[in-house]
């Protein structure tokens, strides 16, 4: 009996909080306490309990729970009194801050301005605990992309009067974390050093400082990890794998390691090649286009070209829906890859309409001229990217999108160009520095786009303190509408040299018309009537015999073709041009000018460009006529062989001055006389290093020279290496370049620094 009455008692208190929670009282009254700026009737609307009514413990802590989930509140308790009879039901709250500021302390790396943005507490705003846990992770992550992965963020609340507060967000960054190695496991066909090459990722080094070179990206790692597996399949490794990443961070917090994991498996090579489908216009044409042959090694690069090739030719023909799938199965027996084209045509696409949008400035009919397309046309996968290249060779427009719509009829097609303008026109007063011209003062107005008619006009006027220069200038590249390039400039310089003074005035006309899309050619007339003053007397007879005026009355027709990308700053293709001189047509001065100029652009890895330069020149009299000496090749300097001094590479004349009566030297130097023949080649090697800024480092190698009409082309050639930085600058276009002469002679200085920023005219 003991235990039965044991077991009730306790049966009994474990009903108790539920016989309490059921229990019922009478509420006559619901206040509401502590809130400020919460109305009231915010708060009512989300209650459950009503005056009058019984209510329930259970109900109440709904109600709490309701009002917490308003978010604007740190605290809330509920209390029931008793007031001359009366039950009052009493919800106390507290309310959060409202944060006025946010500020940040500590931070260093990262600027207010960048971190704002990443904070989502927006002041004014009720503080929410929620939010600045969120703000935390955010400000960590940029400070992890950046290299600082021990960075720590504490926030710190000041309340002030009238329940508002001050959000310090106080930052320790810790020391930049970079990595100081990658290193590989179970790799046998590729050494470390080739896989770093192919990778993103890389170890820190000198100028990690300035570059950031060696900072953790998490997601360029893991797309650094395809590309190792991509390169192994480039090379018939179709079965490797590459494990995730163990990432470590040093002891002292100051380094990290990558160890990256390969499964190489066996090297494949290419089996049976085949075509199936819709095959146009014959089977073996489709496998003409393929780049993998049978027993090669096998690369799905070379997979990948294919498939573009096969597509391309179809979306050429109009198939703009062409779908083409290469189908391969891995033979483990022989180890090869056996490779079947299957090709779905589709319908064959006409252009309905052309539409061209963003243009905000230039006239439509200076970007549809450019267009390789008309409506009627078959699609053209080939010529809408010509069209592309074109429009954005203008220079006109930051972005250039071509976009394909399919219209009403499925067999018809809709193309989109749109674009987004750039400025193309400056204003500029300014002085400004060149190592050629000294200290120079300029004032120049310049427009590539002209009343948005792709009109170039050119007002200029700059002071140096060896050189003046005036200059007007006008070009219309499609003159009346026609294809056709028409222009004129009018001009007026001094120039001082080391041995006399040129001055000039003169003008030209020139008109341009196309041969193909990419090849122009252009016919120049110039009249010029200039001076040659000021001659040095210990100057030789050849110099002194120019002294005085004369005058040039000259045409040249030049060839040049450009394939380049992007005029401005190009990455691939070339420009060549062809060019002949002839003056004596009137005027006083006869000769004949020969020019040869060929530059080549190769993209290469890592946003990288090398480019070959080269120009061959040649000039003679005619009709018993010297070659005027400021016609003549002087070479040297920032714009042909760096390392030298402008001017300084070529034919040179003693020049020796005795006193008479003593006998005493008063010169000895060379007078550099130009020469009738010239050749230099410039190789280069271009860098992005800060891409955003345009900051570009160059490494350079020049070789060539200037022959007088008794010498040989490429006799004693010259040579120098250097380096330097270029900069589209808001000034204009920065070059700072250090040339180092390999060969020096007695009278030159080892090494150069040639400098130059903004436009001279």
């Amino acid at each position: 009996m003991v235990r039965k009455a044991v077991f009730f008692l306790l049966f009994f208190l474990m009903l108790l909080p539920a016989m309490a929670a059921a229990q019922g009282w009478p509420i006559d009254e619901i206040v509401i306490q502590g809130n400020r700026r919460v109305d009231q009737s915010a708060i009512r609307a989300v209650l459950g309990v009503r005056p009058g009514a019984e209510v329930t413990l259970e109900q109440i802590d709904q109600d709490i729970r309701a009002i917490f989930r308003l978010g604007r509140f740190q605290d809330v308790q509920a209390e029931v009194q008793s007031e001359n009879g009366r039950r009052i039901l009493v919800y106390q709250v507290v309310e959060r801050p409202l944060v006025r500021r946010v500020e940040f302390d500590g931070n260093k790396e990262l600027s207010s301005d960048k971190l704002r943005p990443l904070v989502t507490v927006k002041a004014p705003e009720i503080y929410h605990p929620a939010k600045v846990a969120e703000s935390i992770e955010a400000i960590r992550h940029a400070y992890t992309e950046e290299g600082y992965h021990s960075a720590t963020v504490e926030p710190e609340l000041k309340v002030g009067e009238e329940n508002e507060a001050t959000l310090t967000l106080r930052i320790a960054e810790g020391e930049k974390v970079l990595i100081r190695a990658i290193r590989f496991e179970g790799n046998r066909v590729f050494t470390d050093k080739e896989l770093k090459k192919v990778m993103a990722t890389r170890e820190k080094w000198f100028l990690s400082w300035m570059t950031g070179r060696g900072t953790y990206n998490e997601p360029m790692l893991e797309n650094d990890l395809e590309i190792i597996a991509d390169h192994y399949f480039n090379q018939g490794y179709v079965q490797v794998k590459v494990r995730q990443p163990v990432v470590s961070i040093s002891d002292d917090k100051k380094g990290m390691e990558i160890l990256i994991a390969i499964e190489e498996g066996t090297q494949f090579r290419v089996g049976e090649i085949d075509a199936q489908g819709d095959l146009l216009p014959s089977r073996e044409a489709v496998l003409a286009l393929v780049k993998l042959k049978e027993g090669e090694v096998f690369s799905r690069q070379l997979l990948r070209e294919s498939v573009l090739a096969i597509n391309n030719s179809y979306a050429d023909r109009g198939y703009a829906y062409v779908n083409v799938s290469p189908l391969t199965r891995i033979e483990p027996e022989n180890q090869t890859v056996k490779i079947v084209f299957d090709i779905e045509e589709g319908i064959q696409v006409t252009i309905q309409r052309v539409r061209i949008t963003g243009n905000t400035k230039t006239r439509d009919k200076v970007i549809r001229r450019e267009v390789q397309v008309t409506e009627g046309d078959l699609y053209g996968a080939s010529k809408l990217k010509e069209t592309r290249r074109l429009i954005h060779n203008l220079g006109f427009f930051e972005e250039v999108n071509v976009t394909t719509a399919a219209a009403a009829e499925p067999e018809l097609m809709d193309v989109t160009i749109d674009v987004k303008e750039r400025p193309t026109g400056t204003f500029t007063v300014g002085v400004g520095y060149s190592s050629i011209d000294g200290v120079v003062a300029q004032g120049s107005v310049s427009q590539e786009n002209f009343l948005g008619r792709a009109l170039k006009l050119n007002v200029a006027g700059s002071f140096g303190s060896r050189s003046t220069t005036y200059q007007l200038g006008l070009t219309d590249p499609w003159f009346l509408d026609y294809n056709l390039t028409l222009g004129f400039d009018l001009y007026k310089t001094e120039r001082e040299w080391a041995d006399f003074t040129r001055k000039a005035i003169g003008g030209n006309i020139k008109v341009g018309v196309p041969v193909t899309t990419d090849v122009r050619a252009f016919f120049l007339y110039k009249y010029e009537e200039k001076e040659i003053i000021d001659v040095d007397p210990n100057a030789s007879k050849y110099i002194r015999d120019q002294e005085g005026t004369s005058s040039v009355s000259s045409i040249t027709s030049t060839l040049v073709r450009n394939t380049t990308d992007y005029r401005l700053d190009p990455s691939r293709g070339a420009v060549s041009s062809v060019a002949v001189e002839v003056a004596g047509l009137g005027g006083t001065q006869k000769f004949a000018k020969y020019g040869l100029d060929h530059r080549h652009f190769f993209p290469l890895k890592w946003d990288t460009v090398f480019s070959v330069h080269g120009y061959l020149g040649y000039i003679h009299g005619w009709g018993g006529e010297d070659t005027p000496i400021d016609e003549r090749f002087f070479l040297g300097g920032l714009n042909t062989i760096r390392g030298f001094e402008s001017r300084r590479v070529g034919p040179r004349i003693r020049s020796v001055a005795t006193d008479p009566l003593t006998g005493a030297t008063l010169v000895d130097d060379y007078e550099y006389i130009g020469g009738e023949k010239t050749a230099y080649f410039n190789f280069e090697y271009l860098v992005p290093l800060l891409k955003e800024m345009g900051l570009k480092g160059v490494v350079f190698f020049d070789t060539g020279n200037a022959w007088d009409s008794g010498e040989e082309y490429f006799s004693d050639m010259r040579y120098s290496v250097g380096t330097g930085i270029r900069w589209f600058s808001p000034l204009g276009p920065l070059r700072l370049e250090w040339g180092y002469n390999l060969d020096p002679r007695e009278d030159e200085p080892r090494s150069r620094v040639d400098f130059s920023i903004g436009s001279f005219f």
